[in-house]
């Protein structure tokens, strides 16, 4: 399937993905602006330009957006990452021209009508207090913060203090330096013309002024251990340790190691910690990546009894992943894959995202066929060999329950 991609003289990246047996077509719009650019007296601005910037833009106010999106038919959605602000939408590709052009207002042209600012800081307060009831997600906000440095840890929900204090002034100053085209990227997959697109695209969001704003510093990982005292009969347990990121020659073999630590119900954690000893309701692994920064990140759900006991087993399994893997556990992580990689290619959506990752991270696209290379390519010898220079360690914990637990000898 071909790809293609452009510059335009602003800055502004296209890159796109023909899948011309689709009837669909969907982008991925990152604009650079996120968390880690919040002010830390405005923590959650950049979400609520998010919210505000939905609420009426160009000619159309926040109900005549939305009833056109629902005539053309389009699915939308939207995310404020640590990093950017993530914009995405699926329709039939007779439809992409309108859609591109109505989210040219929205990302050109927001309204941000005074009568709605408070209550998007409404839905952005409540999104906030949400976290207490979601206590795992509200473990994992901690371990973030913890683990990165600062401002890489910040989540998008910011806290109260921020929220309350938000101006309508400070959200068009956060629209105007962050939602610039010299590091946006717009990923497009699915059944389209790559000449008429180019054009489109260059016509609703080529005249865009270069703007300027400086990328937040990123120094290495931390180790942290913190308890959050929370009365419940459930103990949250998030573990985070430093990988390879996305953009380093190793990563599959980051990846493959994860995978059989945690992928589908005959990987390790699964088997050791749920299934043989029954410790938990949840357990799971996956590898997350800055930009010049990788970690695998971990979580556990489990009864405040038994709170110690899966502590003690996780960082176990953590451990013994130093000393490898074998055939079978690769073999059946590799059949998953494959699964997962020819079901990626009916989603255009799902694509329009990995090419959006793709071009942030490396400056190109990897194709379908070259993650199938890669993954062709793992070993237990690849993968052993990587363990050995990057065994897991240095654990950052973060635990939420009736009381704290004890950091296993090993690792304290």
């Amino acid at each position: 399937m071909p790809i293609y991609e452009h510059r335009y003289p602003n800055g502004l990246v296209l890159v796109a993905e023909s899948m011309q047996s689709l009837e669909s077509v969907a982008f991925t719009f990152l604009v650079p602006v996120g968390a880690a650019y919040d002010p830390s007296e405005r923590a959650g601005l950049t979400s609520m330009t998010c919210e505000m910037a939905l609420r009426g833009c160009g000619e159309l106010d926040s109900r005549q957006f939305v009833e056109r999106l629902e005539q053309l038919g389009i699915e939308t959605g939207e995310t404020v990452t640590i990093s950017h602000t993530c914009f995405r939408a699926a329709m039939l590709a007779d439809h992409l021209t309108d859609a591109l052009q109505l989210y040219g207002d929205l990302l050109l042209r927001p309204q941000f009508p005074e009568k709605e600012l408070e209550s998007g800081r409404q839905v952005a307060i409540q999104e906030y207090r949400a976290l207490e009831d979601e206590l795992m997600q509200r473990t994992m906000v901690q371990l973030r913060k913890g683990h990165y440095p600062e401002p890489w840890g910040q989540s998008h929900h910011g806290n109260m203090e921020g929220l309350t204090s938000i101006t309508l002034d400070d959200i068009r100053d956060q629209f105007k330096k962050g939602y610039r085209p010299n590091g946006t990227i717009i990923a497009v997959a699915g059944k389209f013309s790559w000449e008429q697109l180019q054009e489109t695209v260059g016509e609703v969001f080529g005249g865009l002024p270069v703007g300027s704003w400086d990328e937040p510093p990123c120094g290495p990982v931390r180790m942290h251990r913190e308890h959050i005292e929370h009365e419940s009969n459930q103990t949250q347990i998030a573990i985070a340790y430093p990988s390879v990121p996305y953009r380093d020659d190793d990563y599959f073999q980051a990846w493959g190691a994860v995978g059989v630590l945690s992928e589908g119900s005959s990987s390790r954690l699964f088997t050791e910690v749920r299934e043989k000893r029954g410790l938990c309701y949840s357990v799971g692994a996956s590898t997350r990546s800055l930009k010049e920064n990788g970690s695998v990140f971990c979580h556990a759900g489990t009864t405040a009894e038994r709170a110690q006991e899966t502590l003690d087993v996780l960082i176990e399994e953590l451990i013994r992943l130093a000393a490898g893997i074998a055939a079978e556990e690769l073999d059946r992580l590799k059949a998953k894959m494959k699964s997962s990689l020819i079901m990626s290619q009916e989603s255009s959506m799902a694509r329009a995202g990995s090419l959006a990752r793709d071009w942030y991270h490396l400056e190109r696209v990897r194709t379908i066929e070259e993650i199938s290379v890669c993954v062709d390519g793992l070993s237990p010898e690849t993968i052993n060999r990587y363990l050995q220079d990057h065994p897991p360690g240095d654990f950052t914990i973060v635990t939420l329950g009736p009381q704290a637990l004890e950091v296993p000898d090993a690792v304290s």
